[in-house]
């Protein structure tokens, strides 16, 4: 299956997408760095980004999509969050940084039977709601284009009124969309994202997101209920942390085994790595090397090691929470090695990022989890796969 990769950055979402069976004709990004990463681990052979094209390293809105050939099945990608993000400036549409309608345009010239986009779970709070509706009515009917002169509001409008009239006399996309917290589906992190999905209006089918495989009840239970969690890391008594207080009416009410799998924590996603002792990497671990300086002081305290990583961000030693840093049960602090940021991300160990330690973070900080983006992308390839007849031609 065919796929086109928009706003790729470091390739989280490619990877994930792509593991699920799609192979992409284009993926574009603006970012210089990024597209290194990308080429770099391409050269090194690294599955299954060696068998992706050339990134193009530009602004998506001067893309031709003239250039892929009738057929695409799928287009996935992350508009920049920024315009939307809790962190920022809050502009959303008056932000130069709104790639949405760039999405609608690819949508509109490529027609693919499905798109799978992501984005910060700010974009559906109450001061961007108009426009997140705005968003997906464009989705929706993406060849009910902007008239000359017309405002947004205008155009909005026109778009209610098309929709709600019933009749249907152009392209249109069923669509969904929901905030997926990424713990829940394995990732060792509590990162909440929007997830938009929507399928062409030819194709006679019914979809829904995957239902979730872990939960926070099982990990309570694996250590509060049972101790295998510690038993499994070989955690002794006198090493494990105090049950957490604000958790105990939870805990109690723990008496039947889940059914779910426990959520992963920042434990279960490093314990296995060695502990470098240097600024160096060590032989045949890559990206693994300390970042000295890390303190806590209030509302800057990491990330717990028996509890899902905090969402990792875009930043440095000034983010917000200290969501780059690793709280250990003695009360002592470090920073996230960006291998561990790898993993927390859930990429493979033989896919590196070259550059400092900063620029390696910030790449990390505006990744999609792989394995999230593989959950969402393997449940729309079932249902695409399923759905034999021919692709509409452009």
């Amino acid at each position: 299956m065919r796929s086109v990769e928009l706003f790729a950055g470091v390739g989280g979402l490619a990877m994930g997408v792509s593991r699920a069976g799609f192979r992409p004709e284009a993926v574009i990004d603006w970012d210089r760095w990024c597209c290194d990463t990308i080429r770099e681990n391409q050269q090194r052979g690294v599955k299954p980004v060696t068998s992706w094209p050339e990134p193009f390293h530009g602004d998506a809105r001067t893309f031709d999509y003239g250039a892929i050939r009738d057929g695409v099945d799928l287009i996935a990608g992350g508009p920049p969050c920024q315009p939307f993000s809790l962190g920022g400036n809050h502009l959303g549409h008056r932000d130069d940084r709104d790639m949405f309608p760039e999405a609608v345009r690819a949508v509109r010239e490529l027609r693919p039977r499905a798109f799978f986009f992501e984005n910060v779970r700010g974009l559906v709070r109450q001061s961007f709601a108009r426009y997140f509706e705005y968003v997906i009515l464009q989705l929706t009917y993406p060849e009910i284009t902007n008239r000359a002169g017309e405002t947004r509001q205008d155009h909005q409008t026109r778009l209610e009124r098309y929709h709600t009239r019933g009749k249907r006399d152009s392209l249109y996309y069923r669509i969904v969309f929901r905030v997926l917290n990424a713990a829940n589906f394995g990732v060792p992190q509590r990162r909440e994202r929007v997830i938009i999905v929507g399928f062409r209006n030819d194709l006679d089918f019914a979809w829904s997101f995957p239902e979730r495989t872990h939960s926070h009840e099982a990990l309570l239970y694996e250590q509060w209920i049972t101790g295998d969690y510690w038993e499994r890391h070989a955690v002794p008594k006198n090493n494990r942390p105090r049950r957490p207080e604000r958790q105990r009416v939870t805990i109690e009410r723990l008496h039947d085994t889940p059914l779910k799998k426990p959520w992963r924590t920042v434990r279960d996603a490093i314990a296995d790595l060695p502990h470098p002792k240097s600024d160096r990497d060590l032989k045949g671990v890559f990206n693994h090397r300390l970042n000295p300086g890390a303190r806590a002081y209030l509302g800057h305290t990491g990330s717990p090691m028996d509890e899902p990583a905090k969402t990792l961000k875009a930043g440095d030693h000034g983010v917000p929470g200290g969501e780059n840093m690793v709280v250990f049960p003695n009360g002592r602090i470090r920073y996230f090695m960006v291998r561990e940021s790898a993993r927390l991300q859930t990429f493979p160990d033989d896919y590196i990022f070259p550059g400092s330690w900063t620029e390696c973070m910030r790449q990390l900080g505006n990744a999609v989890p792989v394995d999230l983006s593989n959950t969402i992308a393997n449940s729309i390839r079932l249902k695409l796969v399923g759905d034999l007849r021919p692709r509409a031609p452009r």
